[in-house]
């Protein structure tokens, strides 16, 4: 089993930046794509960004030229650099990975506990 923990977040003035981190742990396992999702009170849980084993990335409309997806794979770890933050950035943002163990074929899915970020006026 695969665990993700994810730290950074925090309250931003608008305009101002933040990076996250997601770091996953466990024991013989591949992580293939991670990703970045947000969910605000009252809203649909969405996708940010994501970003493949060889560094593709993929970015929702709404944070195109301020956000940038990253990861380290020696470290296990996927960051999330926010900048320019809008009050409507403000949700919890929850780390993504599509992992393995081993011996399996099929990559499993695991989510983080989530990290808040709040934007003010």
């Amino acid at each position: 089993q695969v665990q993700l923990v994810e730290a950074g977040g925090g309250l931003v003035q608008a305009g101002g930046s933040l990076r996250l981190s997601c770091a996953a742990s466990g024991s013989s396992f591949i992580i293939n794509t991670m990703g970045w999702y947000r969910q605000a009170p009252g809203k649909q849980r969405e996708l940010v960004a994501r970003i493949t084993r060889g560094s593709s990335t993929n970015y929702a409309d709404f944070v195109k030229g301020r956000f940038t997806i990253s990861r380290d794979n020696a470290k296990n770890t996927v960051y999330l650099q926010m900048n320019s933050l809008k009050p409507e950035d403000t949700a919890v943002y929850y780390c993504n990975a599509d992992w393995r163990t081993i011996i399996d074929i099929l990559y499993r899915e695991v989510w983080g506990q989530g990290t808040l970020v709040t934007v003010s006026s």
